[in-house]
């Protein structure tokens, strides 16, 4: 949008009602495919629900700048009068890049968004939850503190960390909203504000077994898990259990099996058992880790821009055994009742 005629970038009522007359067309196809997808994701999720199946919904923390939301509300976003960022998104140096994340999104104006409740923000959980049930927020520490990186920077390495509003937005969603059904992507780099912020809150963590074995006594680890919190054996962001496994040093593979008491030659299986066992209150266990696939299945590697998001499951994948397994280990754990899995 930033490339367009200046009237209609910036939105100018004139230029606006010209470029609804001239795309009329395009409008009308647009809006006729949202309305399609809208009618069949609404089947999809009454026929899930009506089975006992909750739906969980993934809201990324920042919106592209070539996205509808930052082109109509440019006053929300740190741009230039030209619609350049002055700064952009990413993390520093983590588990997945030496020279960290730099994802490039704009970020928000946060005093701005204050001044009128956080309405943007309100209005698109309120969208999201009308998709799902239970809504997983990423990278949730930005709303304690977010990196800043200087959007000519090549790296994000020389970012800053800013303060974020923390428990007053959430305050302005939970009176606005009523319940918050959502799930904090707490990961990264968690310093104790982060922490206060997910206790005021109030809502669940994540604990991602892969990341449970490289410190002696990992709040990852099983034996420290808490109720309020989801386990994962590993996320999208991960590889899979058995592409992680084998990565892994002699050393750190030994660890691994001693704590979780098998051989390694079923690591998916051993780490969705400890998951299942976990007194985490939602146990998710990726399909790859299910039907025991490899590197070749990885979802997405989060320092790598292109060439992601490819994997797709075969429908010969889905055996009767892989469920019936599945279905014992919930039973065993209380994840379910007998009955439902009959």
């Amino acid at each position: 949008w930033w490339s367009w005629e200046a009237g209609l970038a910036k939105r100018e009522p004139e230029a606006l009602d010209r470029a609804r007359r001239e795309l009329a067309s395009d409008i009308d196809f647009a809006t006729y495919a949202q309305f399609l997808f809208f009618r069949q994701w609404g089947r999809v999720k009454r026929a899930a629900n009506a089975r006992g199946i909750v739906v969980m919904g993934d809201a990324p923390i920042y919106v592209s700048r070539d996205s509808s939301d930052v082109w109509s509300h440019r006053e929300l976003f740190d741009l230039d009068e030209a619609g350049r960022p002055r700064a952009v998104s990413g993390v520093p140096p983590d588990y997945f890049s030496p020279t960290g994340q730099l994802w490039g999104n704009p970020l928000y104006l946060w005093d701005r968004m204050e001044q009128d409740g956080f309405a943007w923000w309100i209005a698109r959980l309120r969208a999201n939850l009308r998709l799902c049930d239970l809504l997983r927020i990423d990278h949730f520490r930005a709303f304690a503190a977010y990196w800043s990186v200087p959007a000519k920077e090549t790296t994000a390495l020389n970012g800053e960390w800013v303060p974020a509003p923390g428990e007053k937005l959430f305050a302005a969603a939970r009176e606005a909203l009523g319940g918050l059904p959502i799930v904090a992507e707490d990961l990264g780099i968690i310093t104790p504000d982060v922490e206060a912020l997910l206790q005021s809150v109030g809502v669940p963590g994540m604990k991602v077994l892969q990341f449970a074995f490289y410190e002696p006594d990992s709040g990852y680890l099983p034996h420290r898990h808490v109720q309020n919190a989801v386990v994962y054996t590993g996320t999208h962001d991960n590889d899979t259990a058995r592409g992680w496994y084998a990565r892994l040093s002699p050393e750190e593979k030994a660890r691994v099996r001693d704590y979780l008491g098998g051989d390694g030659s079923a690591i998916e299986w051993d780490l969705i058992r400890a998951a299942y066992a976990s007194v985490c209150d939602r146990a998710i266990v990726p399909l790859q880790d299910v039907l025991g696939l490899g590197s070749e299945a990885r979802m997405n590697n989060p320092a790598e821009p292109g060439g992601n998001w490819g994997w797709r499951a075969r429908a010969d994948a889905f055996r009767p055994e892989l469920a019936a397994r599945l279905a014992r280990l919930a039973v065993l754990t209380a994840r379910a009742s007998p009955r439902s899995t009959s």
